[in-house]
């Protein structure tokens, strides 16, 4: 578990691979030449819309047509290069089927894992690092600094003008997650769970203790490990990390909802 590369950048730079292809098949028992055959079922309604992206991101991308999803990277680099500059694109994001990488990964945040050959961002550098022994391990402090680099370009994002980068590339974003076998859900409302899912990490104040039953390190708490994997990676980056990073979240879903944040 401790040597997989930051997930949230993932969330924060927004917005293939992985994903569940669901195939429906119908078995058709023959009718007696006497019954009556009951009038087709109705095909579900889509569930409604929670979120929706403004209606001017629509027209904007009618106005000025989107490059297609598989031709979609350069423009993708170049908007987020606007925000965080090119030289942190070049050191943070695989620069490659981006919106697909992040589409998957959004996807998988609220779940046990995510997948680490589809993230959007590059690897921590290092290595991690714990105290003690197999037996009675913890966190060591100085793992923390590892995040460091990619929290301080998260922390001087305006989230603001992140959410009007995907308003604008939203289209794609919602054919990647479509791709992924949601033909009828809402890549936004997807997104906002996963947000909501982030901002409810616990934020524990002592040291985090740690066991390694095979290879990995795992948490000895069974809550925290039974936790999604968005969640144990911001408890992964250390408290003053994670409060960084649940600060630009409640921003980067207040742009999203267009929701007023509290003070």
């Amino acid at each position: 578990m401790m040597k997989k590369p930051i997930i949230a950048l993932a969330v924060l730079l927004i917005a293939g691979g992985l994903g569940v292809w669901y195939h429906l098949t119908h078995r058709h028992a023959q009718a007696p030449a006497s019954a009556q055959l009951p009038p087709p079922a109705s095909a579900a309604a889509p569930p409604a819309i929670l979120h929706p992206v403004p209606g001017s991101a629509q027209a904007g991308a009618q106005a000025a047509p989107l490059p297609a999803l598989n031709d979609s990277d350069a423009a993708i680099r170049g908007a987020l290069g606007g925000l965080i500059g090119t030289a942190a694109v070049r050191q943070f994001l695989v620069p490659t089927d981006m919106v697909r990488r992040i589409v998957v990964t959004v996807d998988n945040l609220r779940r046990d894992k995510a997948p680490s050959d589809k993230l959007p961002v590059v690897a921590v550098a290092g290595t991690f690092l714990a105290q003690g022994d197999d037996q009675h391990a913890s966190v060591d402090p100085r793992n923390y600094a590892r995040y460091t680099p990619m929290v301080d370009v998260i922390r001087k994002l305006d989230m603001q003008a992140l959410a009007n980068v995907y308003f604008h590339f939203y289209p794609l974003f919602q054919s990647a997650y479509e791709g992924l076998g949601y033909p009828n859900a809402y890549f936004n409302d997807r997104l906002i769970k996963v947000i909501d899912s982030m901002l409810a990490a616990p934020q524990p104040t002592g040291p985090v203790e740690l066991v390694r039953p095979n290879v990995l390190y795992q948490y000895a708490d069974p809550a925290l490990e039974a936790r999604p994997a968005g969640q144990k990676l911001l408890i992964r980056m250390g408290p003053d990390n994670e409060a960084q990073i649940k600060k630009k979240l409640s921003e980067l879903r207040a742009a999203l909802t267009a929701t007023p944040l509290k003070h």
